[in-house]
């Protein structure tokens, strides 16, 4: 810690009024040390890390930190607000701030690992009060770095008066959080003959730095005072070691307090289980042990590895068409990549052989190795294969987002069932959600000890299976089918007025979030269209106005970038380069970090070249076989000049746009962090995968 804060890098009367503004003077005390190379960029970085969830903690603390390939070392500084700065805390602003800076990367992995190492430790002290205490009392700047290094102060020195009744400085409390990056730590003691109530614990945050271990430091501490057995394994940036798997296998309960994927989960399989995010780790470790032994009296039992916030149902109060949201999203991120594959595949093959490769025998009965008809069938007949698993794979993993692997098997035994009596993508739908919640329903049935092992393996998907086949086969199944048959009727009649509207409409869904659940729904609308061996025109005219219009918000800003390059930072002129190939390849993400950093402008100018690419394309009557692949498929394109045409009027539509807004602004780029209060809005960009989003 003495090399990563020193007394430049306090502020003890911090003047700033929003958490931009704090994290920017904090930053531009890292710039003048040489711990920073770019503040513009550095801040983005912070931005970025601030969008995916608020660093503000209770208790009065604020923690900003990322990664970043700015920082040349890492680095923390530390800044007290006598009015308080607002960080997203549930019980207000703080008035202790630390910015942490890692670096992206490090030559020496074994030093980054001890600094992120020291980090935690850092982390895990922001949970004693006694040290915050100190922290607000002391008088000068050079006593409260050495407070938070954890030197030794002399002898009567504020240093030693403010740390006083502190019982274990940062410095000390490395060896601690090491030991907790080990994934060990020493339970409580039982009481009398009977064994403590054991519960193993996993905590992550998206950058692994500081909630990671603080949530691992509140659970530690109220697992001591409940007089548990708790255990955690912090899954952060250092890395982590395994729990023994002794110790899980002995374990009475599992807490996930995570914001990122929980690293094989497999291993927690059959115990009852909590899973919230890190924060509630951090604010309510008490009740998180209450709810997980109220859980295992019961004998509710998870089949394990509990999904991502992402995938499942969501945190406690959240309202239904959230974690609604959520699941479909889930079974949506996962059929995407077949999309691709098949369609594609079913593409190339009707390039090379023409339309009538559909009616060709099957290539285990004819196959010529040098006629190009041989391999065109081969190619459109993987394509259909991969194209059969897409209502299955939707309705399998809605069902996972729901109930985890437990869902799988009923869900994909519906989904396929949703394929044969042609309830297509409803259908899928439908069986996803129904096997989700028959799973959910069996997984609160108190169940015996004795048999819960073979639960998860055995008798959910049993019994789930039974049910969700009767009511697709039986109950709800031909509804589902004339409904489809419907959608698909009301497509192939749309023309003229009616077609440009929809794709306007189309065109602003996949501008409005550049990758989220908006973006999602109208592109799993239009690949939904073309998922058959024989499409309409109008589902081919609906995926090309989608494709088109997911296209321009990257291509736009890099055309911006390129016209106007000294309204945008460095690191988004940067970033304009990258968006030309990810534009032209239909990766809308291309346009999130101009999005993030100035959303009032660049989404809503998105957001309007979108809709008039995609009624152009629609208009100029365009067509697209492929769900994806960009300028790449345009030999696949029906009316491919045109549709270029509606591309290029979008794009610059768009550029226009967000160079006069830019332009309008009061201040010049630079006086103001990325992201300033006025600008700042996360973009709903939930997804990852960089398919259409």
């Amino acid at each position: 810690m003495s090399e990563m804060i020193t007394a430049d890098l306090v502020d003890l009367d911090l003047s700033a009024d929003t958490k931009e503004a704090a994290a920017r003077a904090l930053a531009e005390r890292m710039v003048a040390q040489g711990r920073v190379t770019d503040l513009d960029g550095f801040l983005a970085d912070v931005a970025a890390r601030e969008a995916q969830m608020p660093t503000g903690l209770d208790g009065g603390i604020g923690i900003p930190h990322c990664r970043s390939e700015y920082v040349t070392e890492p680095s923390l500084a530390f800044g007290r607000s006598a009015e308080g700065v607002d960080f997203g805390a549930p019980d207000g602003p703080a008035d202790l701030i630390f910015l942490i800076a890692a670096p992206a990367g490090a030559d020496d992995a074994g030093a980054d690992d001890a600094h992120l190492t020291i980090l935690s430790a850092l982390a895990r002290q922001l949970m004693n009060a006694e040290f915050t205490s100190a922290l607000r009392s002391v008088g000068d700047a050079e006593s409260a770095a050495a407070l938070i290094r954890g030197d030794e102060p002399e002898a009567g020195s504020e240093a030693a008066a403010g740390s006083a009744g502190s019982t274990d400085s940062v410095a000390t409390s490395a060896a601690a959080s090491a030991d907790a990056a080990t994934g060990t730590t020493s339970p409580a003691p039982a009481s009398g003959d009977a064994p403590p109530f054991r519960i193993v614990a996993v905590t992550s945050c998206p950058t692994g730095i500081a909630h990671t271990y603080m949530a691992a430091e509140a659970l530690e501490n109220a697992g001591r005072e409940a007089g548990v057995d708790l255990v955690v394994e912090p899954q952060g940036s250092a890395g982590f070691t395994r729990l023994d798997p002794a110790v899980i296998a002995a374990a009475d309960a599992v807490i996930f307090a995570h914001d990122v994927p929980v690293r094989e989960k497999e291993r927690f399989a059959g115990k009852p289980t909590v899973d919230v995010g890190v924060k509630a780790g951090i604010n309510r470790p008490a009740e998180l042990i209450t709810e997980v032994r109220g859980k295992a009296e019961r004998g509710e039992v998870s089949g394990g590895s509990a999904p991502t916030p992402v995938e499942r149902g969501g945190e406690a109060g959240e309202g239904y068409g959230s974690m609604l949201r959520k699941w479909l999203m889930s079974g949506v991120s996962y059929m995407v990549p077949f999309v691709a594959a098949g369609g594609l595949l079913i593409a190339l093959g009707f390039a090379i052989g023409g339309y009538e490769i559909k009616s060709a025998p099957s290539v285990m009965q004819h196959f010529v190795w040098t006629q190009t008809d041989s391999w065109a069938a081969l190619m459109f007949q993987i394509g259909a294969v991969a194209f059969g698993f897409l209502v299955p794979v939707l309705a399998g993993y809605i069902a996972y987002g729901m109930a985890d692997r437990p869902g799988l098997v009923p869900g994909f035994v519906g989904g396929m069932i949703a394929s044969t009596i042609n309830a297509g993508f409803l259908g899928g739908l439908a069986a996803g959600l129904i096997a989700g919640g028959v799973v959910l329903a069996i997984q609160k049935v108190k169940i015996p000890k004795a048999v819960r092992g073979i639960m998860p393996v055995v008798v959910i998907p049993l019994i789930s299976t039974a049910i969700v086949g009767f009511l697709m086969f039986v109950v709800i199944g031909k509804p589902i089918a004339s409904a489809q048959k419907g959608m698909t009727d009301w497509l192939n009649g749309l023309s003229g007025s009616n077609a440009v509207l929809l794709g306007a409409l189309l065109g602003l869904m996949m501008c409005f979030d550049l990758g989220g659940p908006v973006n999602k729904v109208a592109y799993t609308f239009a690949t939904a269209g073309i998922a058959v061996s024989n499409p309409s025109d109008s589902a081919m005219k609906i995926m090309a106005a989608v494709m088109a219009a997911g296209m321009v918000p990257p291509l736009a800003m890099a055309l911006a970038t390129t016209v106007r390059g000294k309204l945008f930072t460095e690191t988004e002129r940067e970033n304009g380069k990258a968006a030309w190939v990810l534009g032209a390849s239909f990766i809308s993400e291309g346009a999130i970090p101009f999005a993030a950093a100035d959303p009032l402008r660049v989404i809503p100018s998105s957001m309007v070249g979108g809709a008039i690419t995609g009624s152009l394309s629609m208009a100029f009557g365009a067509t697209l076989r492929a769900p994806h692949g960009g300028i790449f498929v345009v030999p696949l394109i029906g009316h491919a000049f045109l549709y270029l045409i509606a591309i290029a009027v979008g794009m610059c539509v768009t550029a226009a746009l967000v160079v006069v807004l830019k332009g309008m602004r009061k201040q010049p780029v630079g006086s103001t962090a990325p992201g300033a209060p006025e600008d700042m809005a996360a973009p709903a960009a939930e997804t990852k995968q960089p398919v259409a989003a």
